[in-house]
């Protein structure tokens, strides 16, 4: 205090001190004995838990970096999974997706016991919407989370939340355009919604299986009608192909009743060499 390298604010006990700098307080910790600085860390996480309980509900990502920083893993992951859902309540999703990655990241280093299976699963289930909501539903990493979430649920066993799981793959694989998989997926989703009692997960499972039944309805027509103008592509270009020939045979008559009707059945594209070419032999026929 008398070298102004700190500032005090308020009256003790609930005075706060703050460093001058940014660089004095690093210089400060860092001239600290590692496992000096884990025990501070450590204290101060188990005085936040027992005596400031507001602080774990509001901040709990407080209380997650002071046990990380203490090496008590074990302690810190479910913080880190508390900071990532109450970010996501506050739609702050990219600091979800750094809370719920940081927690992923500390249970590599744990075994892979039963308990900790769950925790990961809890994870990225938490991890899924967040990570929709900042790179997109159709995104690598949104498959890559769910994939794995799908992989535990058969791990830990039956569990309800293999709902959440296949919904998010559903609306993965719609996005992408793969709509036999999503719909394979909805299926599975709506027979298990059946088992349960919350009219929600019915509901939700309803919702994803008949986006997908709408869209498929949809596409399958397109995909038709695709097919159909890449046959007509075909027969026009035979027909303007003969038609010309016919021409120089003196049969313009023939030629202009051949490649008339094989013309007027495109409603489009009208500006491709194809279509170019049978417009000005057709008006040389005429």
């Amino acid at each position: 205090m008398d070298a102004e390298l700190l500032y005090r604010h308020g009256q003790p006990p609930q005075a706060i001190y703050l460093f001058k700098h940014a660089l004095i307080q690093e210089a400060a910790y860092q001239s600290l004995l590692r496992s000096t600085r884990q025990q501070y860390h450590q204290r101060i996480a188990q005085v936040l838990a027992e005596h400031f309980p507001e602080a774990a509900e509001t901040q709990p990502e407080l209380l997650a970096y002071h046990y990380t920083e203490a090496g008590l893993t074990v302690q810190a992951i479910p913080y880190w999974q508390r900071a990532g859902q109450h970010a996501l309540q506050r739609s702050a999703n990219l600091e979800a997706v750094q809370h719920l990655t940081k927690g992923l990241e500390l249970l590599t280093t744990l075994p892979a016991t039963q308990t900790h299976l769950q925790q990961e699963l809890d994870l990225r289930i938490a991890l899924g919407p967040a990570l929709m909501a900042t790179k997109g539903r159709a995104a690598q990493e949104v498959e890559q989370t769910y994939a794995r979430a799908r992989a535990l649920c058969e791990q830990v066993g039956e569990t309800p939340q293999l709902l959440p799981v296949l919904r998010g793959l559903c609306q993965f694989y719609h996005n992408r355009g793969a709509l036999l998989t999503a719909r394979e997926l909805g299926e599975q989703l709506y027979k298990l919604a059946q088992r349960e009692t919350m009219p929600t997960s019915r509901l939700k499972a309803h919702e994803a299986l008949g986006s997908t039944l709408f869209f498929l309805r949809q596409a399958v027509p397109e995909v038709t009608q695709a097919r159909r103008q890449q046959a007509k592509s075909w027969e026009l270009r035979a027909a303007t192909s003969l038609a010309r020939l016919w021409q120089r045979q003196g049969k313009c008559a023939q030629a202009h009743e051949l490649l008339a009707p094989v013309y007027s059945w495109f409603t489009e594209g009208f500006d491709t060499a194809d279509l170019c070419d049978a417009r000005a032999l057709l008006e040389e026929l005429a």
